[in-house]
């Protein structure tokens, strides 16, 4: 006889079999669903009556109705079970995201956050490329502040505190656009350079434009120090972070250290006429450092013979870190990266635009699949201040030049990489005749923030003209641009790029100076404040020399450099 269609007489909502919710069927009573029973073998339906005899319904009395009355009784408690059950995971569910949305705001509350800019930013965000990516650039700053009692323990000079902290440490990290290599330049802290007039964002106090040493831009706040590094460079910084002694060794333990390596035996202390010093003490050979440790390597100075020395010491730590992290799978496990954002968000300020953690995140992962043997790091090339000699130095003209202009244009510090694409460009179409190619002369010289040169667009047409390119047109339209640059659109493909490459070439421009852009403008030359004046493109810039031969440069696959110990610093 079929059930009743009648609610609570017979038939109810199928409930799915535990099993099917990956629950253990030893939750219900009698180890059975609600499902509808299967046909027994013999070909007649269990719900017909099973009893000695073969027939009748369970429904009828005596003991099919006991049984029946006990089945009701077991689907209630097995109601009961399934109800608690959603009740558990709705808890757990609810409970976890409720967990993890509060330890989200928890690192985002950890967080100290600060204006991008001091009010001077000088660079022009870099266009995407015809791919429309962006090269990501963030500077670096290592703040020498003691003013907490942890800072104060760790880095000593008592008479610092209340001070404003010194920016000793600045680097410039750059990630290409297609994320395939990196770099990162060091500034000496003692550098002489133009500070922009700045306000300090937490005191109001108001700084005017000086020439002076790199390291007291912090005085007008982290912002500062980013206006400076774009007044001097040219390139455009997004992004911000700074961490102090506290933050360091937080930082290095958070990790796990890092291997280090000195050809000698290091103790840096004080000596005769020179105070101070790390403590480092080590003996010659390989070493995992972390913690104070790590600190003492980084602030390590007159062991190393000098702040360049350092600065290599540091580059060589971050490398060692880096390799760490990848090895470890921080970038990918899940415990690893929350350890490490927890103590990130409470050891480092950062430029409000990624001041939250998805937004860090999310900078974290942009570097993860940069190849260690692209990653190229470096000081800046300079020369001894003819005002101080012993004690400044200078951006090394020419070279430093080359080296922020290589930037710039996003082009990779790998000398292998930049002959890679020269060989490349060479091997293209033949460049179509210079009277046959039209050319947009653009007036871009105001790209240094000051005022642009009047009447050089065509000053430069008239210059092509005279070498064939007749059909060179000056545009009315102003531009911007730091150094001169021969573009080409997208959709012109390899004979776009001979055809710039060809005007290049007859201007003796170098060839990072020829770009693809998107598809728009046809084959343009802006002429950029490195060419305000004169008939002949700048020597220094259209030097094709190394930038990297003119200073100390460690690759991030290397791991067998070892820096060299200053010979009084090597007893202990």
């Amino acid at each position: 006889m079929g059930r009743s269609s009648t609610p609570g007489e017979g038939t109810r909502p199928r409930v799915r079999h535990a099993g099917q919710l990956g629950w253990d069927d030893a939750l219900y009573e009698d180890g059975k669903s609600d499902a509808p029973e299967p046909e027994g073998e013999g070909g007649g339906s269990r719900r017909a009556g099973r009893g000695d005899g073969g027939g009748g319904s369970r429904r009828a009395g005596g003991h099919g109705g006991r049984r029946g009355g006990s089945r009701r009784a077991g689907r209630t408690k097995k109601r009961r079970v399934l109800r608690w059950i959603a009740f558990s995971l709705a808890f757990v569910i609810l409970g976890t995201g409720a967990a993890g949305y509060l330890w989200y705001e928890h690192l985002n509350g950890n967080l100290r956050k600060g204006a991008r800019s001091a009010g001077n930013s000088a660079a022009k965000k870099t266009a995407p490329n015809a791919a429309g990516q962006t090269p990501l650039n963030l500077l670096l700053i290592g703040s020498d502040s003691r003013n907490s009692k942890e800072n104060l323990k760790l880095g000593g000079s008592k008479e610092s505190v209340g001070g404003t902290p010194l920016a000793d440490v600045q680097m410039l990290l750059h990630v290409s656009a297609d994320r395939k290599n990196a770099s990162v330049v060091s500034i000496p802290r003692d550098t002489r350079v133009d500070i922009p007039a700045c306000e300090n964002p937490d005191t109001h106090q108001k700084y005017p434009a000086s020439n002076g040493i790199i390291n007291e831009t912090l005085r007008g706040g982290p912002g500062c120090t980013l206006d400076t590094w774009e007044k001097l460079t040219g390139v455009y910084i997004d992004h911000w972070m700074m961490v102090d002694f506290a933050g360091v060794v937080d930082m290095a333990d958070a990790v796990g250290g890092a291997w280090v390596c000195v050809k000698q035996n290091v103790n840096d202390v004080s000596k005769p006429g020179v105070p101070g010093g790390s403590h480092l003490r080590l003996t010659a050979g390989r070493h995992k450092i972390k913690g104070e440790d790590a600190l003492k390597w980084l602030r390590t100075r007159h062991a190393f013979e000098s702040d360049i020395g350092r600065s290599k010491a540091q580059h060589m730590y971050l490398n060692s870190v880096l390799r760490e992290l990848k090895s470890q799978n921080a970038f990918t496990d899940t415990g690893r990266l929350m350890n490490l954002a927890e103590t990130g968000t409470k050891s480092l300020q950062v430029s409000e635009e990624i001041g939250t953690v998805k937004k860090l995140f999310d900078l974290g992962m942009q570097l993860k699949n940069v190849p260690l043997d692209k990653m190229n790091m470096l000081t800046m090339p300079r020369i001894q201040d003819p005002e101080d000699p012993e004690a400044h130095v200078l951006p090394k003209p020419g070279s430093a030049d080359k080296l922020w202009g290589l930037i710039r244009d996003d082009q990779s510090l790998d000398p292998k990489d930049r002959a890679k694409a020269k060989k490349k460009a060479a091997a293209g179409p033949k460049a179509g005749a210079p009277a046959s190619l039209g050319v947009t002369v653009v007036n871009g010289t105001s790209g240094d923030g000051q005022a642009a040169t009047d009447g050089r667009a065509g000053v430069v047409r008239d210059l092509l003209k005279a070498k064939g390119f007749t059909e060179a047109d000056a545009s009315t339209d102003p531009g911007s641009a730091r150094t001169t640059e021969v573009t080409y659109p997208k959709s012109s493909g390899a004979q776009g790029r001979s055809d710039a490459l060809s005007l290049a070439k007859a201007l003796s421009m170098p060839t990072n100076a020829v770009k693809e852009t998107p598809d728009g403008a046809g084959l343009t030359l802006t002429v950029g404040s490195d060419w305000r004046t004169g008939s002949t493109f700048p020597e220094a810039a259209a030097d094709d020399s190394d930038p990297l031969e003119d200073t100390e440069s460690v690759n991030g696959a290397k791991t067998d450099e070892c820096m060299d110990v200053y010979w009084p610093y090597r007893q202990m």
